[in-house]
């Protein structure tokens, strides 16, 4: 890679709010306040709104919406229209 183009890559702990949950991985993004982590070193902190951990379609809380059986209820309650 060619130096000084490319922005610092390092260890960053992404912390979810609406789950109270947090992980360290790698990125590029630099939060502005730091967090001593299970390690006990200190790393920047980015604050996310949502996450795997609170996600519904990773808690398994999604629903599915049967598009299928609204068309049914919807032509039983008014009817098939009829062909001119």
């Amino acid at each position: 890679m060619k130096p000084g183009i490319h922005p610092a890559y390092g260890p960053v702990v992404f912390r979810d709010k609406a789950a109270g949950h947090a992980f360290l991985t790698r990125s590029t993004l630099r939060g502005e306040r730091t967090v001593e982590w299970e390690d006990g070193r200190t790393y920047p902190v980015v604050d996310v709104e949502i996450s795997s951990a609170s996600h519904p379609f990773y808690t398994g809380t999604a629903r599915v919406l049967d598009t299928a059986g609204r068309v049914e209820r919807f032509e039983r309650r008014y009817g098939r229209r009829e062909e001119r």
